[in-house]
This record gives C-alpha cells, structure tokens and sequence, in this order.
C-alpha cells in the first residue's frame, strides 16, 4: 500500500488504537497486523513496533514477564526507526512509555510483575498535526 507517516491514519489504526487503548492488546495487534502485511520501510516500522508493544501488553498481563520485556524493548526499537510522530501517534511518547514499562516491570521481577503501577500501562497517544 506504500502508507507514509505524514498520511492521515487508515481506519484500522484508529480502530487498533481504540483497541489498545481499552487494553484489547491482543485483538490490536490482530488489527495492525492486516495494515503491516505488505508496507515497507518507517511505515512497516511503525506497524511493527505498535504490534509489538500490544503483544508484549498481552503477555504481562497473561504472566509471560520474559515475553513481556523482549516484546517491550523490540518495540520501542523498531519504533526508534520512526518519525516522532507518524499518522497523528505520538510515537516519541509510546516509546518513552514502554521504556518506563520494561525498567518497571525489570525492577519488580517475574514474581512481582503483578503488582505493576497500572499508571505505568501505555496508552496511544495523538498529536495535532499541521493541515496543508
């Protein structure tokens, strides 16, 4: 499809976003996973890294504290790959938000992963963007 971050969001990403924002991260992953089927370059990046970050949500949440943290640091690295802001996310802010995650969820261990601050759960975030 050849999608480009300064493009308005699709409407599955609006949709995802709702998804992972609602902690519907499996179902989210399943939503942007269609989008990231065929792109290429920043944009299969940032498709990627959200995918990512959703499933390393659902694996903390299912008790997969390894899942959870590799997931969390591959999608805040496939997210480096990207603009700050892509298709009106902020990106700059769900990287800084799973990087705050991981160092949280390394601190507490697999055993206390439970008791994470639920304050700590990254949402997907929009930025104004300028109309042309």
């Amino acid at each position: 499809m050849n999608r480009l971050c300064s493009d308005s969001p699709p409407g599955q990403l609006l949709q995802a976003i709702r998804e992972f924002n609602g902690r519907e991260w499996f179902e989210c992953h399943e939503t942007v996973e269609e989008l990231w089927i065929g792109e290429t370059g920043e944009i299969r990046d940032f498709y990627q890294g959200i995918i990512q970050i959703a499933v390393a949500l659902h694996h903390w949440r299912n008790g997969n504290f390894g899942g959870a943290v590799s997931l969390l640091k591959g999608g805040a690295g496939y997210l480096h790959r990207v603009s700050d802001a892509c298709q009106w996310v902020d990106v700059a802010a769900l990287i800084d938000d799973a990087d705050r995650l991981r160092t949280a969820l390394g601190e507490l261990g697999k055993e206390r992963m439970a008791e994470l601050d639920p304050g700590l759960i990254p949402l997907i975030r929009t930025v104004a963007t300028a109309q042309t």
